[in-house]
């Protein structure tokens, strides 16, 4: 299906990963002059958007953009029963005007429910395109060292401790078998107990990266054999963190 020339663009927008933001060090230009020039969002979150918006520099009041802020269950549906996101969500683009989807950090709908508009896009016939910029993933990846080739990111862990140990233990013989990089995140006040059961669990020679704020003011990136790390004490409770190990 080709989109008819009066529809407008769903653009996919990088926002910034670090709250010490610099738009002009972190984004690309082209991301900012299409930023500044739309008037219709999609966003995970509308304050985080308003933000993004403001940082970015606009000639306009805030009040004149429209914000439409995605559910947090709408990533639970799924593309053939879109239908409502399609007719709300993209009924500007109909119109003729362009909309920017937006996620909380970094890349729209990467580890997003962002994708779940795209899709909706995508069944509509509507032209989705994707912008450059940060990505937590690739970031922490391209600067971990490990491989490269085969990576696999998983999203968060399970919370309970015991499923979560287990989940640890089933990722890593993966990265052995397979050679493959093992990806996770949390949220920043579990990052704690997170990194303890990671240092706990995996065998003492399996490296392991630790990526903190990201593109941030603050940045770190480290990689060290298990066995080192027991003997470290880290804190990054408060700060995004990328977790990756390679056994």
């Amino acid at each position: 299906m080709t989109a008819p020339d009066t529809w407008g663009k769903l653009y996919l927008l990088p926002t910034n990963l670090a709250e010490s933001f610099r738009p002009q060090q972190i984004l690309p230009n082209e991301v900012i002059s299409v930023a500044q020039r739309l008037d219709h969002y999609i966003a995970e979150n509308a304050k985080t958007a308003r933000a993004f918006i403001k940082a970015i520099g606009i000639s306009r009041p805030l009040q004149e953009i429209s914000i439409v802020e995605l559910d947090k269950h709408a990533k639970q549906v799924g593309v053939d029963s879109a239908d409502e996101l399609i007719s709300s969500f993209l009924k500007p683009l109909f119109a003729g005007f362009d909309v920017g989807l937006v996620s909380e950090a970094g890349a729209p709908a990467v580890a997003d429910p962002g994708a779940v508009v795209v899709a909706a896009a995508h069944k509509a016939g509507i032209r989705v395109v994707p912008l450059v910029g940060p990505s937590s993933i690739l970031l922490g990846l391209m600067a971990s060292g490990l491989n490269g080739q085969k990576f696999a990111f998983h999203g968060y862990l399970p919370q309970e401790k015991t499923s979560r140990i287990r989940a640890i233990m089933e990722s890593e013989r993966e990265s052995k078998q397979k050679n493959m990089t093992q990806m996770f995140i949390e949220t920043p006040y579990r990052n704690g107990p997170l990194f303890a059961d990671l240092v706990a669990t995996l065998n003492p020679a399996t490296r392991l990266c630790i990526a903190t704020n990201l593109t941030g003011l603050t940045e770190n990136v480290l990689t060290l054999q298990v066995s080192q790390w027991r003997a470290k004490k880290i804190e990054i409770e408060k700060a995004p963190t990328l977790f990756l190990f390679l056994a």
